[in-house]
């Protein structure tokens, strides 16, 4: 148990190393299966080693076999908007390893931890937060956090347990990340602003490399 009471659940799979290489997690909405691997091998290039498919994509768990053949070894991949526990098993047999969801579904979370894949669920309440992490969530995604300031982050954060990763989703550009760091931000996710779909690969790795020369500055 942490100070606040819940019950620490380091996440398997590498999450962590993942993190600590570069805490981005690159959304690619709107993937097919024939782009996905060229749009990874661009990610990757430019430092990203998470990669989620939201199932709201064309052919997701085409793109997520793909993915995790290709990418499974170095990085961590997975899926977003994942809203049900069949979906999360669909996620599994096709390779998947991140569950990444916009909502806080207890059953969807301890479903997940059980089979052994990183759960790590919307919030954007401390109530949702608390109960995602006793559900056993490994992280917690703020979303959708384009609605409002860094301070209300660090007003979470001062009752969140410390050792919860906190990603912040929404509204992150290249150059606003320090605010957000500063309030106790351990990461964040990015949809649009790194991958539209029909995008190559160049214009891609060039969003992808703006996002991490954003993320050194602003850690810097």
């Amino acid at each position: 148990m942490n100070a606040a009471g819940v019950p620490a659940n380091p996440a398997p799979h590498g999450l962590a190393e993942r993190m600590a290489e570069c805490p981005l997690v690159a959304i690619i909405r709107g993937v097919t299966p024939d782009e996905v691997e060229g749009v990874a091998d661009a990610l990757y290039e430019a430092g990203i080693r998470v990669i989620e498919v939201p199932l709201n994509s064309p052919d997701p768990f085409g793109s997520i076999k793909r993915l995790a053949r290709s990418h499974g070894e170095h990085a961590l991949v997975g899926a977003g908007t994942v809203l049900t526990v069949d979906d999360m098993r669909r996620v599994a047999d096709a390779g998947g390893r991140l569950i990444v969801s916009p909502n806080t579904d207890a059953e969807v979370i301890r479903a997940t931890v059980a089979a052994g894949l990183v759960s790590a669920p919307g919030y954007f309440t401390p109530s949702e937060a608390f109960a995602a992490l006793r559900a056993g969530a490994h992280a917690l995604k703020f979303f959708p956090a384009e609605g409002v300031e860094p301070h209300v982050l660090k007003a979470q954060r001062a009752v969140l347990p410390k050792d919860a990763p906190v990603l912040v989703v929404g509204g992150v550009k290249p150059d606003n990340m320090g605010p957000w760091l500063a309030a106790g931000a351990d990461g964040f996710g990015i949809g649009s602003a790194m991958y539209k779909p029909g995008q190559g690969r160049e214009e891609v790795a060039a969003q992808a490399y703006a996002f991490v020369s954003g993320l050194r500055e602003a850690r810097a």
